[in-house]
């Protein structure tokens, strides 16, 4: 869990500076045009696209961007047609990774992940061979200071959360895909702020890397997020405070 709460909070930090970039705009827009083309253009009937419009919305991306990226999914707008992929592949260290896509062109996309991963020190892997390493589930993350540890764990238990656990300075809360907005809903309710809420992959277990090795998974890391064609990566690495404070000065 660490690993992923730690980089959370990296792309949490880079927010702003993506979106000043217009790089987060284009991912999104992607991610609405796929979920709409593939469950149409209705977000109350569309988890995915719901979800995806909600991300537009953190970014504060233009309402007219969404509409249109809404509109490309559902042919109302000539648009391209975005391919899913995913790459099982290995960071330095041994730390899994898996990476989700979307492209209009699945053979660059593959060469260009995979020369990423060359020059990083990284290597692609087999179909399925770290997929097995994650598991499917709603995350959030609240920072300390804005809620209070009892009654936000009570109200996130009751909704149906599955675990709650204190994390550095921050709460995380798990819970199953299924019940993640109602788990979100008691949150919001309590008008208390999240830093991440998501539905992720996370590491059923997970591997300590130090010194070099952690700056090298966190570059590769930072190095893929930025690809335009990736929508998310995971990863199963363990970092300490200490040295992820180090991998980020340099």
């Amino acid at each position: 869990m660490s690993g992923h709460s730690k980089w959370a909070k990296i792309k949490h930090k880079k927010g702003a500076e993506d979106a000043k970039r217009g790089a987060v705009f284009t991912k999104v827009s992607k991610e609405i045009t796929a979920a709409a083309k593939d469950g149409g253009g209705n977000p109350d009937t569309n988890v995915r696209l719901r979800a995806a419009i909600q991300r537009a919305r953190g970014v504060n991306m233009p309402a007219s961007n969404v509409e249109n990226a809404i509109k490309k999914g559902t042919g109302e707008l000539p648009g391209v047609v975005y391919e899913s992929v995913v790459f099982d592949a290995y960071a330095p260290g041994g730390v899994a990774m898996l990476i989700e896509g979307l492209t209009d062109n699945k053979n660059r996309t593959t060469a260009e992940i995979r020369n990423l991963l060359n020059k990083k020190g990284g290597s692609m892997a087999g179909a399925g061979s770290t997929a097995f390493m994650f598991t499917k589930k709603g995350y959030i993350s609240v920072d300390k200071t804005k809620a209070d540890e009892d009654a936000l764990m009570e109200a996130v238990l009751e909704a149906g959360a599955d675990d709650f656990k204190v994390e550095g300075d921050s709460y995380e809360i798990i819970c199953d895909p299924t019940t993640f907005e109602k788990v979100k809903a008691s949150v919001v309710a309590k008008n208390i702020e999240t830093q991440t809420a998501e539905v992720t992959m996370l590491p059923t277990s997970t591997v300590k890397v130090t010194g070099n090795d952690a700056k090298n998974v966190l570059d590769l890391m930072e190095a893929l997020e930025d690809h335009e064609d990736v929508q998310a990566v995971h990863a199963n690495f363990d970092i300490s405070e200490e040295d992820m404070a180090k991998a980020s000065e340099g």
